[in-house]
């Protein structure tokens, strides 16, 4: 594990996320959130810092209260991404600076460690459909570089470490009912488990 890795986690306003998810619960913000938390709760041990990009003041209160900072930032993924890197590279010019995905519910806090752990500069990890990305680092002092989108697995391949390895938890996102069901396979995360299954729900 390297100890100089700051990360990114961009947190849409929670009232446009997960859209495809309507029908699986009847708070749709609710879940969003609670994903957000437990990805971030899963990194926070083995990084030195997770700054989140949002403009929802409730996700930036919840995450105020786990010792989060949070920064509002432009429109766009990867602006957002940008903007975050550039923040934390301000701090420290010579830091490996990454984009965590915030829709990874199941993410097991060992799992991240050994996809850190397997990185040697610039490094990405691909979802489990082989398409998206869900991390991504820049080399110690690079640029981040994010190129999120359709088909953004390839398009950082091309001047990134692949990450493959035993980390299910690292590609599970999360955007259907499909996925969704995978990551409560592996185990989701306090957070995202209560919000499905409410106290006298």
């Amino acid at each position: 594990m390297r100890a100089e890795v700051d990360l990114v986690v961009p947190v849409k306003t929670l009232h446009r996320a997960k859209t495809r998810l309507v029908g699986v619960t009847d708070d749709r913000p609710a879940l969003a959130l609670a994903f957000a938390l437990d990805t971030i709760a899963a990194a926070l041990p083995v990084v030195r810092g997770v700054l989140a990009v949002t403009e929802d003041a409730a996700v930036a209160a919840e995450l105020r209260a786990m010792g989060v900072a949070s920064v509002a930032g432009p429109e766009g993924l990867n602006e957002a991404l940008r903007f975050g890197a550039a923040v934390l590279r301000a701090r420290d010019r010579g830091s490996v600076v990454g984009a965590l995905q915030a829709d990874l519910p199941a993410l097991r806090t060992d799992e991240l460690a050994a996809a850190l752990g397997a990185a040697r500069g610039r490094a990405s990890c691909p979802d489990r459909q082989g398409t998206g990305t869900t991390l991504l680092l820049s080399a110690p002092g690079g640029d981040l570089d994010p190129r999120f989108g359709a088909g953004s697995a390839r398009a950082h391949a091309a001047d990134a470490q692949v990450l493959l390895g035993p980390w299910p938890s690292l590609r599970c996102d999360v955007d259907t009912a499909e996925d969704l069901e995978l990551a409560t396979g592996l185990g989701l995360g306090p957070r995202s488990a209560a919000a499905l299954c409410p106290v006298g729900g």
